[in-house]
């Protein structure tokens, strides 16, 4: 896969797969959504790695989803912040959650819960100009010209 031709390409789709497009990294994120800021926390959480963690979180700096910052200075460490694009995609994960325990079963599977209430959430995407769910649209591509 070409990752540079998809970062730059016309479809939006694209050039956030080639941002943020594998599982170890989409994992890295959610548990950055539900609070992980610490490299031992990623590590400990998700059984990954060290060297494949530290390429995955030097990526997602690098795209702008998270931001780095020191909290130790001996020895030196630092922790990883969502930044607004990284909190924005956090969304985007609980739309996978929701359509996997929606088609594939949700029994034995975590679900997202407001902490005030202990509500579950039920994530649906909407036009924000409309409110309508996508699903209920028929949606086409506009490209752009040259």
């Amino acid at each position: 896969m070409d990752v540079e031709k998809l970062s730059g390409g016309q479809c939006a789709i694209g050039r956030s797969i080639a941002r943020v497009g594998d599982a170890w990294s989409m994992l890295v994120l959610r548990d950055a959504g539900l609070g992980q800021t610490r490299f031992d926390g990623f590590q400990k959480s998700l059984g990954i790695a060290p060297n494949i963690l530290t390429r995955r979180l030097s990526a997602l700096v690098k795209a702008g989803l998270f931001e780095r910052r020191r909290y130790s200075e001996r020895p030196p460490r630092d922790e990883y912040v969502l930044t607004a694009a990284g909190r924005d995609y956090v969304s985007i994960l609980l739309m996978l959650g929701g359509w996997a325990r929606t088609h594939f079963g949700d029994e034995g599977t975590s679900r997202p819960i407001d902490r005030a209430t202990g509500r579950t959430i039920h994530p649906v995407v909407v036009d924000a100009e409309t409110g309508m769910p996508l699903t209920d649209m028929d949606i086409g591509l506009e490209m752009p010209t040259r």
